[in-house]
């Protein structure tokens, strides 16, 4: 099925490369444009260049919320250059600057070109930066954007920051304390996941993704097999897939309550500070108590999960999830309840919902400007098509909401979790998974802690990976945290950065 010349089918489902419309470019960026207008976001954009890479190909995936559907379109470059689609579509911005690094295609008219990861081109001879060949790049070297005044000051931030966090370079233009613009350059986290996993799938591929972003592993885990069952056509059984979602809320609660705990300290609230820290491993325990590994290693597998729940180890989680969460509930309203804590959260870093439309935000990130999007809802997969979570919004867009949604949602996992455990199915947990089809496409979307999940694989004609795009939630999300810092006092940097908690090597792929 077509709808504007993009091929539709929903997350989780594969479809023949060959019924994956191709688009002249023109028609290719303008049913783009047109739908995200519409509504619609840009949910992965990417390229891809097999060998001898003569020309490269576009592919585009368009999430309709509304619809429950995805639009996937492809277009050929006849040349090395392109029109932007980012000056009419801010969505696009990143993703071209990615193309442009990974392929040596200049989207022509974008208004901020430059690398996003510091690696050289995937294909030889093909330089976006106008770079010899085997000239290795030095990350964070680069042009940054600067106010110019005698009364502006520059101030560098990164990439090795004050406690054990990974690395990034924070370059902030301002007038004494006031912020007027952030920029942000990542790239030291790079570790070509994506160009390792071709070829697969193999006894690597799982462990790769279950590190693309080490607090999301089941996210990124469940997204990697899902994307893998719908290539083989494989149904996972419903107690293997009760189990996934067990997990996967088990890795939302315990960073939600982390991230409770760090922003109290980020203003000095060292009471739900501690607690929360606390609590959080109580959380990951859990996840323990179901595999043996707090982060939820081993546990999700293609066909379904490796370990089972047995009716006491059940009895055991419902009994510690009820005492974690009288724990958090309690530390959560000591926040709440405390004014020189509302007094920091409230009107800080605010996003307004028209700019995190054009933005394509995603997460608590967007669920906190009121939008109330939520991959579990609206692209609903596994148990999840039978069994909702009500999506959890705020209207103000700024610290507090962003908090404030994720104590919604922590009370509304746990409602979810203690379900699913009383009203557990008998049956199998996993199914042997038939070989991949060859010359496929598939696309699978998972409303991971920070957002939304987006893996997308392409088979050979020998049912190998040729190409294999993932989209973290970070990287839709760290425009958003710039756009927080505006006309704020820099000393407000860490209260916001905390609020949006993003991943640098879930970006760094």
């Amino acid at each position: 099925m077509k709808d504007n010349g993009f091929a539709i089918l929903r997350t989780g489902q594969a479809i023949p490369r060959a019924q994956i419309p191709q688009l002249s470019f023109a028609e290719f960026r303008r049913t783009i444009l047109d739908a995200v207008a519409g509504g619609q976001r840009i949910a992965a954009l990417f390229g891809d260049a097999p060998a001898p890479a003569d020309q490269v190909t576009l592919y585009a995936v368009l999430s309709d919320s509304a619809r429950a559907l995805l639009h996937i379109g492809s277009t050929t470059l006849d040349t090395d250059r392109f029109a932007s689609l980012t000056p009419d579509c801010p969505q696009a911005h990143l993703f071209e600057r990615e193309i442009a690094e990974q392929y040596g295609v200049i989207p022509e008219g974008h208004p901020w070109l430059k690398p996003v990861r510091f690696h050289s081109s995937y294909r030889p001879g093909h330089d976006a930066w106008g770079r010899r060949q085997g000239e290795v790049p030095v990350i964070g070297v680069m042009d940054f954007y600067r106010v110019e005044g005698e009364e502006i000051n520059e101030v560098a931030v990164g990439p090795v920051h004050a406690g054990i966090i990974e690395p990034g370079h924070f370059r902030f233009q301002c007038h004494g304390e006031q912020v007027f613009h952030l920029e942000i350059s990542l790239g030291y986290q790079h570790r070509g996941v994506e160009r390792a996993l071709i070829g697969g799938p193999n006894k690597r591929s799982m462990h790769m993704m279950e590190a693309v972003a080490g607090d999301t592993s089941i996210g990124h885990a469940t997204a990697y097999c899902e994307a893998l069952e719908a290539l083989a056509g494989c149904q996972v059984p419903i107690r293997g897939e009760v189990l996934r979602s067990i997990a996967l809320e088990l890795e939302r609660l315990a960073n939600h309550t982390g991230d409770l705990g760090a922003l109290a300290g980020d203003v000095g609230f060292l009471p739900t500070a501690s607690f929360c820290g606390r609590i959080r491993g109580d959380f990951l325990n859990l996840t323990a108590l179901l595999c043996g590994s707090r982060f939820g290693r081993s546990l999700v597998r293609p066909g379904g999960v490796a370990f089972d729940a047995a009716e006491n180890r059940r009895t055991q989680c419902l009994e510690r999830l009820d005492a974690a969460f009288r724990d958090v509930e309690n530390a959560a309203n000591l926040l709440w309840n405390s004014t020189s804590v509302q007094a920091r959260f409230e009107g800080t870093g605010v996003v307004e919902q028209e700019d995190c439309r054009a933005l394509g935000l995603v997460g608590p990130a967007a669920r906190a400007c009121g939008i109330e999007s939520d991959v579990r809802q609206d692209f609903p997969s596994g148990i999840f098509r039978f069994a909702q979570v009500p999506v959890s919004t705020w209207i103000t867009g700024d610290v507090f909401a962003r908090a404030y949604v994720r104590w919604l949602e922590i009370q509304r996992s746990v409602a979810f979790i203690r379900s699913q455990l009383q009203e557990f199915p008998d049956g199998p947990i996993q199914k042997d998974i038939e070989p991949l089809r060859p010359e496929h496409m598939a696309v699978s979307l998972v409303e991971g802690w920070r957002g939304e999940i987006c893996h997308v694989a392409l088979t050979d004609e020998q049912a190998r990976f040729s190409r294999y795009k993932i989209v973290d939630p970070s990287f839709h999300n760290w425009a958003g945290l710039t756009m927080a810092l505006r006309d704020q006092q820099i000393s407000d940097f860490p209260l916001c950065n905390k609020s949006f908690n993003l991943s640098y090597c879930g970006h760094d792929l």
